[in-house]
């Protein structure tokens, strides 16, 4: 039983901590947040104790491993502390708020041998982003020529939230840029067109969409769309194109159900609501594969490197989405 704290007690420390805690192989036992009535409100009901101060996950003798959810630009801080204390780690994207801080970090760790520490790119978890993944890399489509993915929230975070956020590219698209790499491998140039369409986020120093077109060393290309806000739910789609078929995974929705009348045919329900209900499966699977890495010493996935080169991919799309131009990827 791997005995965890998680640190954080918003949106995403929210959805860690039940997942803790339903997880048969998991224990929650401290749940840390500097607005300490908060950390109560989630851990006290989840039969945890409550923090004000990460620190405590550090050095309580009852932590085995930290979830890290706090602010993005704690991050790098967090998992060293965490490394530095013997404990392993799942951080929440982005690994840092930098490149430059996110390839410090992994400089740092490797100085010293540590527990696994793994990065919260939950999407690779995803049974039918998984399976799609594993049919193209056996060769069931041929050469993968084209990517597609498709992610728009349903709605904008608060303006609190997307200040500390990092912008668009290190929040919300780096979940897709590593889920291109994950289907292509290496990225060689990033070119992104910024969008601000939405009169809520007019105040606020960021894009609110974006179209954003990748190409892979191997010459295939991705194209990643995304906007904060979508009138039908959280849109999430990938069609993986090849020489000799195509991979889809669609929509996901709270039942199949089908209705055909006199307004109209192949009527469905909206899509399923937010990350929390559409990647549930994916941050249980995700702490399964933590804990085996934890116990059992299985390979860790994703790495920190792989958080080094998702935020090398955001940054260049912020780059390319300001200035116009496409952005050569440099290691």
């Amino acid at each position: 039983m791997l005995r965890i704290a998680v640190i954080g007690a918003g949106r995403i420390g929210k959805v860690h901590a039940a997942t803790v805690a339903a997880h048969p192989q998991a224990r929650l036992v401290l749940v840390c947040d500097p607005f300490i009535e908060a950390a109560k409100a989630l851990a006290e009901p989840l039969g945890a104790r409550a923090s004000a101060d990460a620190a405590e996950a550090f050095s309580a003798d009852d932590v085995d491993a930290v979830v890290i959810g706090s602010p993005t630009p704690l991050h790098a801080e967090h998992v060293l502390a965490a490394a530095r204390a013997g404990k392993a780690a799942l951080c929440e994207k982005p690994v840092a708020s930098s490149v430059e801080a996110a390839r410090a970090l992994a400089d740092e760790l490797a100085t010293f041998e540590h527990p696994p520490v793994m990065v919260g790119f939950q999407r690779r978890y995803d049974p039918s982003i998984a399976k799609a993944q594993q049919l193209a890399a056996e060769g069931r489509i041929g050469r993968i020529e084209q990517l597609t993915i498709v992610s728009r929230d349903p709605a904008p975070p608060s303006a609190e939230y997307l200040a500390q956020s990092g912008g668009v590219f290190k929040d919300m698209t780096i979940h897709d840029f590593d889920e291109a790499r994950f289907f292509l491998g290496e990225i060689v140039s990033v070119n992104a067109i910024g969008q601000k369409l939405d009169p809520a986020l007019a105040d606020v120093d960021d894009f609110d969409g974006a179209v954003t077109t990748l190409r892979a060393a191997s010459g295939a290309v991705a194209i990643i769309k995304n906007t904060r806000h979508c009138a039908s739910g959280y849109d999430q789609k990938v069609e993986v194109f090849g020489s000799e078929g195509e991979i889809v995974a669609d929509n996901l929705r709270a039942t199949s159900v089908q209705v055909n009348d006199a307004t109209g045919s192949a009527q469905q329900e909206v899509y399923l609501d937010f990350f929390l209900e559409r990647y549930a499966d994916a941050y249980r699977d995700e702490l399964t594969a933590f804990i085996d890495a934890v116990n059992n010493g299985s390979p860790v996935t994703p790495t920190v490197e792989d958080g080094v080169a998702a935020l090398v991919l955001a940054e260049a799309a912020e780059r390319s989405a300001r200035s116009g131009q496409t952005v050569e990827v440099t290691k």
